[in-house]
């Protein structure tokens, strides 16, 4: 284990960065409910920082739309756990950054804040390419269920850092 980070993490982040690397691709990242655990992976490998570009934590609402231009309608209309919400960070993510790929992370790890729609362990993620259609939307919804904030914030960036790498498939 790196730093305190589950092994699981490191190596999943270690292939991200060589993959990348060989591929020629800077990476970027928003985090909401993994509160930088992806970022904290990806810059636990030496060398990461000719593959890793910036890893966004807007953790409120409010940090959503100042940091990464979340429009407040969408906020309001289909709620922080949305693929709107997480399509619109991975896009504001590109526009701040000169990174060729983001993925973004917004979900509900608990214990509060589950409802019926969104049951604690709803986590959304989206990933946007530099270039690519903006309309062409690639974001999936995962249900972790409730096993805990800890593992649902591991789960969660495993999942992310598989989408990081090239070819990686919704």
């Amino acid at each position: 284990m790196i730093d305190a980070i589950p092994p699981e993490l490191v190596d999943a982040a270690r292939r991200v960065i060589d993959e990348n690397r060989a591929k020629g691709r800077r990476i970027a990242v928003a985090e909401s409910c993994t509160g930088g655990l992806v970022s904290t992976a990806l810059t636990a490998i030496p060398g990461s920082s000719d593959v890793f570009e910036v890893g966004f934590v807007a953790y409120s609402n409010e940090a959503k739309m100042s940091a990464l231009k979340v429009d407040s309608n969408i906020l309001e209309t289909f709620g922080a756990v949305s693929i709107a919400t997480a399509w619109s960070m991975a896009q504001g993510t590109l526009d701040h950054s000169t990174a060729d790929v983001a993925v973004s992370i917004t979900g509900i790890a608990g214990p509060d804040g589950g409802s019926a729609q969104k049951p604690v362990g709803t986590v959304v993620f989206a990933r946007a390419r530099r270039g690519a259609d903006p309309d062409d939307v690639i974001a999936d919804t995962k249900q972790f269920g409730d096993l805990g904030r800890g593992p649902i914030r591991v789960q969660a960036a495993l999942v992310a850092l598989e989408l990081l790498l090239p070819g990686a498939e919704m």
